[in-house]
């Protein structure tokens, strides 16, 4: 269920905004969709594992809301985002 660290690099290089980023919302939010990707596979095969539904739940609303601020300061760069994760349909 945790993402590598190899795994988490790739991500960054992908969609870190400048050199030494590591913390801005684009990264975020897509390090949190990774680790969402893959609770979703274990809750799927472990129906009755709630404490990490909870888990699950907690990370959607902290994606929801890095995403909503970066819609707020920077609508495009929140479109290009959206469409590069392939999230809200």
């Amino acid at each position: 269920m945790t993402i590598t660290q190899e795994r988490k690099q790739q991500i960054l290089q992908t969609y870190q905004v400048h050199e030494t980023d590591t913390g801005s919302p684009d990264v975020q939010v897509a390090i949190l969709t990774e680790r969402i990707n893959r609770l979703s596979l274990h809750l799927q095969a472990n129906k009755k594992d709630y404490a990490s539904r909870r888990g699950l739940l907690k990370m959607i609303g902290q994606r929801k809301r890095l995403l909503s601020y970066l819609r707020q300061e920077n609508p495009e760069r929140y479109q290009s985002l959206i469409q590069r994760l392939n999230i809200r349909g």
